[in-house]
């Protein structure tokens, strides 16, 4: 199989379906992947994954519909491979689609097999033969539709605009069902919002509001309460995400502070109050030691003065200071690199720069 394509942009991965689409090949490819588990982890790394996450990493795989075909792997192949010899013009035989529902959105297994249903009749495959597959291993619902382009008729079904198509279907299927919504990709806004910049102030805000938090915390309880008091939901795992209060969520590395980025900026926190505490100490103790001696000529003090200056960096006062100096350098250095403002250009969509070189090409030999 190719490499499967997006439907783009960064607002979508965050808080929208994603619908992928691609063509191939090998239909035996396509199926085993879809309905194996993942080949890299062993039976041991499923269970403990499992446990960790709740998920099923174990027989991942649920066959939601059978269409026109049946079996196990290798049947269902053979099957779509007989279909697909009726069209002797087509290189690449399967379509194969992803849909994965938004964090926080859920369907039930008949509103899944709804979902896949209309994906066929979107790409024009609802008389072909397709199986919809439930995968149950991530978080969000998702499932894969592997057709067959080829109909019994041994009429071939398109592929071109595939992104639109797939974009289009994703904004349907939010109303349908009432699911997360979010603007469409700028391919297909009209001319004169193309221009306007999208700028992501939900992003900003919740970026913002972690570095102040940061700034005043110095124990994850205390930054979950006070984030949990700007309105944020936390939830906590293998990393950290935030829930705004329009039930929107991100990924705290979205925005530049993951889990380990946070943890890392308290513990420095910690040890430089610590460290303050302990010099505080120092600093009381030596101010009490000095009011038990006796008054001194203005010789003796000069004397200890001097003393002291040659003393000076041999003292406990002197050598957490250093620390405390140090241990604040390292947490502006980590902030600032936390916050440095990220690329804000309108690139355009890797996705968008291959389909125009395609018709490029094609328009070339068609001279």
């Amino acid at each position: 199989m190719q490499r499967i394509k997006g439907t783009g942009g960064p607002y979508q991965k965050l808080f929208a379906m994603i619908g992928y689409v691609d063509t191939g090949k090998s239909f035996l490819g396509c199926i085993s992947y879809d309905l194996e588990d993942k080949l890299e982890l062993t039976d041991e790394q499923k269970e403990k994954l499992s446990r960790q996450d709740g998920l099923q990493h174990k027989d991942r795989a649920e066959v939601l519909a059978y269409h026109k075909c049946f079996g196990n792997k290798y049947e269902l192949a053979e099957q779509f491979r007989d279909v697909s010899r009726l069209s002797k013009r087509v290189e690449n035989p399967v379509f194969h689609f992803a849909l994965r529902l938004a964090p926080d959105d859920t369907c039930t297994k008949d509103k899944l097999i709804e979902i896949g249903e209309a994906c066929a009749r979107e790409f024009e495959v609802q008389d072909n033969q397709y199986l919809i597959i439930l995968h149950k291993d991530t978080p969000e619902p998702h499932i894969h539709i592997v057709a067959n382009r080829v109909g019994y008729d041994g009429k071939v079904a398109k592929d071109s605009n595939s992104y639109r198509r797939m974009a289009a279907l994703c904004r349907r299927l939010e109303k349908q069902y009432n699911l997360t919504k979010v603007l469409s990709p700028r391919k297909f806004l009209p001319k004169e919002q193309r221009s306007i910049p999208r700028h992501d102030q939900r992003r900003e805000k919740l970026r913002n509001d972690i570095q102040r938090t940061l700034e005043q915390v110095t124990r994850y309880q205390d930054f979950e309460q006070r984030m949990q008091a700007l309105g944020y939901q936390v939830i906590k795992g293998r990393g950290i995400a935030f829930v705004d209060n329009k039930k929107v969520r991100i990924k705290g590395s979205e925005v530049g502070f993951s889990l380990s980025k946070i943890e890392q900026i308290l513990h420095i926190g910690t040890e430089l109050a610590a460290k303050q505490a302990k010099k505080t100490v120092f600093e009381t103790a030596i101010q009490q030691q000095a009011t038990k001696y006796p008054a001194i000529t203005p010789m003796q003090k000069l004397r200890l003065q001097t003393w002291q200056a040659s003393q000076r960096e041999k003292s406990p006062v002197f050598l957490i200071q250093q620390e405390i100096i140090n241990l604040t350098q390292q947490l502006n250095h980590l902030l600032y690199d936390l916050m440095k403002p990220e690329y804000g250009g309108q690139s355009i969509n890797p996705e968008l720069l291959k389909e125009a070189k395609r018709k490029k090409k094609k328009k070339g030999r068609s001279l």
